[in-house]
């Protein structure tokens, strides 16, 4: 146990946050270790899932050694590997999915956020506790607005508060809620087969599509889709799709 597990079974890559005696909280090696994961992706890979090991946590966020044994110098470098790898999670090539099977704490929570897709069971938490630490939500935590809105962002990043996943505020963070986590399983293969039905090369194009949507305004997005749209349309794989699809 410590550095994340990943497995492929078929068209599928899971990988497994696996520090469960420290609710899976991160060092830097398996940081890397999860960039490794989503960008270093064989063809057949056609999804990847992040999970927690054991029922207690998803993750915890950066383990507490990372910062208490780092020099004060060192933050740009320890936040630099953790941005790299979030990047590398959001705009892998791949349609990717949280498998929140409990607490989903700091750097843990940023990675679920730049994930495509969330399956949560109802009793999941999640928090940006940063702020009582001495330092700020930064990277991914960049997404949260988007989901819960200006005002129960600036709430959870200022004061570090944890709430349920199956809140009114938090509900719009998850795509599946499942009433326990005997569900998730089922939850997360029903995505992965809805996930599974288009070509590789549409869903890659597509999630280039939506990182350009987050970073660009309305003209440049729109100009953007025109160009993939074409490059897409051209594929031999997109033809095969329209040639087999039936409504």
């Amino acid at each position: 146990m410590g550095t994340p597990r990943v497995h492929d079974d078929g068209a599928v890559r899971t990988v497994t946050l696996d520090r469960p005696e420290a609710a899976n909280a991160l060092h830097l090696d398996d940081v890397d270790t999860i960039t490794g994961a989503v960008t270093d992706l064989p063809d057949r890979v056609r999804v990847v899932v992040v999970t927690g090991a054991g029922d207690r946590a998803f993750g915890a966020g950066m383990h507490l050694d990372v910062f208490r044994d780092a020099a004060p110098g060192d933050g740009r470098a320890i936040i630099t590997r953790l941005a790299t790898c979030l990047r590398a999670v959001r705009t892998a090539p791949v349609p990717t999915i949280a498998r929140l099977n409990g607490a989903c704490l700091g750097a843990a929570f940023e990675l679920a956020l730049a994930c495509d897709l969330r399956v949560a069971h109802a009793g999941v938490r999640v928090g940006l506790p940063e702020v009582r630490l001495g330092i700020p939500s930064v990277v991914d935590a960049a997404l949260l607005p988007r989901y819960v809105g200006a005002a129960l962002a600036q709430e959870m990043v200022l004061t570090g508060s944890v709430h349920r996943v199956d809140e009114p505020g938090t509900a719009p963070l998850v795509n599946r809620l499942v009433d326990s986590p005997a569900g998730l399983d089922a939850a997360v293969d029903d995505l992965v087969a809805t996930l599974l039905a288009p070509t590789r090369e549409v869903l890659s194009a597509q999630k280039e599509l939506l990182e350009t949507w987050r970073e660009q305004g309305i003209t440049g997005s729109v100009e953007a889709s025109v160009d993939t749209f074409a490059e897409v349309f051209a594929l031999p794989a997109t033809r095969d799709a329209i040639a087999r699809y039936r409504p």
